[in-house]
């Protein structure tokens, strides 16, 4: 009797376990299955001190169990699925980075969504704030199709990365700030290998923009308060924009539209000199 827990990939038509186990073949999967895996917040902070490709840190973060909760609820949520995605298998790990691994735009969010990120592995694919999000930036240049569905879907970037500081889905996209601390070295890590590369960093939202003046090197001027549009200098020739962020409420109240976004995103394009 096959496993329940076992279905077909909707695009590339091979079986995976659900959540997907590491080097089982799954798009862009980087880690196998002796990939260290980080137990506790020490060893996250160890293994990601000593990353020396962006390569190694996908891997590494994909496997993560640092945090007991939130590894309970990723995998719950792969098990149990959404009525509308029950016959496809889910990722149901942490989401690592995902765009060029020598970005000239670096995007920061917050946290993968449960049936969004959570499923497909891939950041900000497959969730209504994704559909918002790749469909501005299309429109700006920044990747080649307007639409984001799965991880084997042909997306590719425009000299931009997509991050977060939080790689695992949360119970009601809500992180603990001791979540928040624990993944804190996998961001440090990524920031510490594209910043060489980076002109311009869009924080989507709030928390995005505090975690943003947080990165190492970050200069010490007093930085304003987030907003749409907001721009700040973060480091010497790095800049800041704020945006709020492209989610299904956002949207649908009219806080945030198309126009806003391509606003920002053309801007952003301009400012970090992508071609």
């Amino acid at each position: 009797m096959q496993d329940v827990h076992v279905l077909v990939h909707p695009n590339t038509g091979h079986p995976f376990d659900s959540p997907v186990r590491p080097g089982s073949g799954w798009p862009g999967d980087r880690a196998t299955p002796e990939t260290p895996v980080a137990a506790d917040a020490a060893a996250v902070a160890e293994l990601a001190a000593h990353v020396e490709s962006i390569g190694e840190l996908d891997a590494l973060s994909s496997v993560c169990r640092a945090c007991p909760r939130l590894v309970t609820w990723r995998e719950d949520v792969a098990r149990v699925k959404r009525r509308s995605f029950a016959d496809q298998p889910y990722w149901g790990r942490p989401v690592p980075g995902w765009g060029s691994e020598r970005p000239r735009l670096l995007i920061v969010g917050l946290a993968p969504a449960a049936n969004g990120a959570n499923r497909t592995g891939r950041m900000f694919t497959g969730d209504r704030s994704g559909d918002q999000l790749y469909a501005a930036l299309h429109r700006a240049g920044l990747v080649n199709q307007p639409t984001s569905v799965d991880a084997a879907d042909g997306l590719r970037a425009n000299q931009i990365r997509i991050v977060a500081p939080v790689r695992c889905a949360p119970p009601a996209n809500a992180p603990t700030p001791a979540e928040r601390d624990t993944c804190w070295p996998w961001l440090e890590a990524e920031w510490r290998l594209v910043r060489d590369h980076v002109r311009v960093v869009v924080a989507l939202g709030g928390f995005a923009w505090q975690v943003a003046l947080r990165l190492p090197g970050v200069s010490g001027a007093r930085k304003p308060k987030f907003g749409h549009g907001v721009v700040a200098e973060l480091a010497p020739g790095i800049r800041l924009l704020g945006c709020y962020h492209p989610s299904q409420q956002n949207m649908f109240t009219g806080r945030l539209n198309p126009t806003m976004l391509d606003d920002i995103f053309t801007d952003a394009r301009k400012q970090a000199g992508i071609r």
